[in-house]
């Protein structure tokens, strides 16, 4: 049976990746969890870019477990910010902050820009790679959005800035959505989507 490695911690991420995969999964494709092997370690993330973050992740869990690999990198661009923190948006006070340090820090750091200044983006970089091909495939997608001036919420699960982030398309936070209203701009879902004929033919 056909392989593929999903190398991702976060549980919410994991339920997303393995929806976007479920073509491929009812064709016969056995997913595999980093529990489900043994990993030395930790990827050092030193890109500029989620997709240089991205590929750093794929192929560190790829070239230990062996098989095509699944990973990703994304996060906030806040445009008052110069794009800040972008590809540190875990790591944004300098260490890996919880959910409620990143939701105060990103109010703190807005607490003087007015409304129509607070433009952001939510982006994420989905990567494929396949060590025995060298085959490396990544796409990119975004939720355009602006900050409120508030959480709804400290209890993020693993997401803190969709407790900030109005989407422009509905005009309303992004974990206030509708399941139906999330499924129709689910960025990281749409980038596994675009990736799937690579991945049948890699694998």
């Amino acid at each position: 049976m056909k392989k593929l490695l999903i190398a991702t911690t976060n549980p919410a991420k994991k339920i997303e990746i393995v929806k976007g995969l479920s073509p491929l999964v009812h064709k016969g494709l056995d997913l595999l969890m980093l529990n489900d092997i043994e990993i030395a370690g930790e990827p050092i993330e030193s890109g500029k870019t989620f997709e240089e973050n991205a590929i750093i992740k794929a192929k560190f869990y790829a070239d230990q477990a062996h098989v095509p690999t699944i990973a990703d990198d994304g996060g906030l661009i806040i445009d008052a910010l110069n794009g800040a923190p972008g590809v540190l948006s875990r790591r944004w006070p300098g260490y890996e902050a919880t959910d409620r340090e990143l939701i105060d820090l990103a109010l703190a750091k807005m607490k003087h820009i007015p409304a129509d200044k607070r433009t952001a983006q939510l982006k994420t970089c989905i990567c494929f790679y396949d060590p025995k091909t060298n085959t490396i495939a990544t796409n990119e997608q975004g939720v355009e959005g602006v900050l409120s001036e508030k959480p709804t919420t400290y209890d993020t699960n693993g997401y803190p800035y969709r407790a900030l982030f109005i989407v422009s398309k509905f005009q309303k936070l992004y974990d206030q959505l509708s399941n139906e209203e999330h499924e129709a701009l689910n960025h990281r879902l749409k980038a596994i989507q675009r990736l799937i004929p690579v991945i049948s033919q890699s694998i």
